[in-house]
């Protein structure tokens, strides 16, 4: 699937839910084998860099089946978990509150949550800076977000070994283990990212200050940080 294939406006989002619904049962095996388990130490970080005091309520978007959900609960937040999906909401386990909405429309009043997190989804959200503005709707003056997203590493080895593993070897493993069609969408969806430093300035243009983009383990994933002006 190439750049031009991938669906947008509203069949962007239908497919994007029947995606992830299909997945749901295998998801996180096959997110473990993507990442050979590192994603797990990467959200323990972007969950500790949040820098909110134990008991904070944090809205976990685009949930999945629970992987930053959990990782919150352990570090002593109060989270809440949203995603497009049932399928994947109700694949997961250990999830204390579970919300099935889209990013566009979120069921919260303004200024309901202390913090953000959200893994590898800003590629799925059909609207981008409405997502952005949506997110600073419902985090409080002062509150903190934490966003992991894919990346590509720049440098020509680490980069040609992740160009070899993400597009090739990922989509076959996909299709061994889970469902064909969704894990070459993975791969070709990153076409939908913007470039980093045109989120960052979504994030400031949506109401977010001290925005910070870092990138994670040589540029394999990537991290924006940033706090909900007053």
């Amino acid at each position: 699937m190439d750049a031009a294939q991938l669906p947008q406006g509203e069949e962007k989002t239908r497919q994007v839910r029947a995606m992830f619904d299909a997945i749901a049962p295998r998801y996180e095996l096959v997110n473990r084998i993507m990442t050979f388990g590192l994603d797990a130490r990467w959200r323990r970080r972007a969950v500790a860099d949040l820098r909110l005091p134990p008991g904070s309520v944090v809205l976990d978007l685009a949930a999945g089946t629970g992987d930053f959900t959990r990782e919150l609960v352990a570090q002593h937040q109060r989270p809440v978990a949203v995603d497009l999906s049932l399928g994947m909401l109700e694949a997961g386990h250990d999830m204390p509150e579970r919300v099935q909405a889209d990013v566009a429309t979120l069921p919260f009043s303004d200024g309901a949550f202390d913090g953000l997190t959200c893994g590898y989804a800003l590629r799925n959200f059909t609207d981008l800076p409405g997502a952005f503005a949506e997110i600073a709707r419902v985090v409080r003056p002062g509150g903190r977000i934490s966003l992991l997203e894919v990346a590509e590493p720049t440098s020509g080895l680490w980069r040609a070994g992740f160009r070899l593993w993400f597009r090739h070897a990922v989509p076959l493993i996909g299709s061994l283990v889970s469902d064909r069609a969704a894990y070459h969408y993975l791969p070709a969806s990153t076409a939908y990212l913007p470039a980093a430093t045109e989120i960052a300035a979504m994030l400031g243009r949506a109401g977010f200050s001290a925005v910070n983009h870092r990138p994670v383990m040589g540029g394999l994933s990537q991290q924006f940080l940033a706090t909900r002006s007053a």
